[in-house]
């Protein structure tokens, strides 16, 4: 039986200065733990201005976590500590698996414009320690569906109809998709029991919930209540909003910088680590 999930939460982007100095907007972060849980912190960078962003964020540690960068416009270079490098461009992300540990840098490069998304996901403790693992994942590697003429979605990770995207194998068994909505569309779409699941709102405007009860701008992050499905509906306005969903981990969180761990313990052991130049296990 369909039960649709309402709005639980609705959160708006506040503007924010991170790395060397890029001015981004934060969408939730760790004031809202645990709300989206296993989901840390996420981060839209959007500036027209190179001055905005061109700081970028030098090399920089993780542990504990995964960080999944998706750019919709612009150039991002990318270097780390276990020889990976690479540039992601217009459509294409990067997922990284941080695990037991890794230092890189990710650095915009000058364009007209940058655009994208930083999601940071928490690893669960028994594999946090993992070794690390990156994906860069090409634009032409993302498979896009089609369920009817006004919807198009492209499938990041997750299976939609048979179609499984590029992303697989992650422990919080995560949905990621970016859905583009024509005006006057009404869409479903099925959501695990027990996860978490929000959107994103990035153009137009829409109804996330069946009532209809509020209609939703870009720049805000619609949290859902519990059930097994969603409704997105739109009148006048096209719209366009990231559906990102995930298995709760449920654990303690204790957190610092770029290294989010169980214990103060472990997180003390990792930034001595990191002084000691011992950091890196893989």
């Amino acid at each position: 039986m369909d039960s649709f999930r309402k709005i639980k939460t609705l959160l708006k982007s506040k503007p924010t200065l991170e790395g060397a100095g890029v001015r981004l907007k934060r969408v939730f972060g760790h004031p809202e733990l645990p709300l989206l849980d296993p989901f840390l912190l996420m981060d839209d960078f959007h500036s027209d201005n190179p001055d905005d962003y061109m700081a970028g964020f030098p090399m920089h540690p993780h542990r504990g976590i995964e960080t999944i960068t998706y750019v919709l416009q612009g150039k991002v270079q990318h270097r780390d500590s276990m020889g990976n490098s690479g540039t992601i461009e217009s459509g294409d992300l990067q997922w990284m698996t941080a695990g037991s540990g890794i230092i890189h840098e990710e650095m915009p490069q000058e364009t007209a414009s940058l655009w994208g998304f930083q999601l940071w996901a928490n690893i669960p403790s028994k594999n946090k320690m993992m070794a690390p693992r990156y994906q860069e994942i090409k634009a032409s590697e993302i498979p896009t569906v089609s369920p009817k003429d006004q919807v198009q979605i492209k499938v990041i990770c997750g299976n939609l109809n048979g179609i499984q995207g590029p992303i697989k194998d992650i422990v919080t068994d995560p949905e990621y998709l970016d859905i583009s909505l024509q005006a006057h569309t009404r869409f479903k779409h099925p959501v695990k029991e027990g996860h978490t699941c929000f959107a994103y709102v990035m153009q137009g405007e829409g109804y996330f919930d069946a009532e209809r009860s509020q209609a939703i701008s870009p720049e805000h992050l619609v949290l859902f209540d519990t059930g097994n499905r969603i409704q997105v509906t739109t009148e006048e306005s096209a719209l366009r909003f990231l559906l990102i969903s995930g298995k709760p981990i449920q654990e303690p969180i204790a957190w610092a910088g770029p290294i989010v761990m169980n214990t103060q313990e472990e997180l003390d052991i990792a930034f001595q680590e990191y002084r000691s130049g011992t950091f890196i296990k893989a």
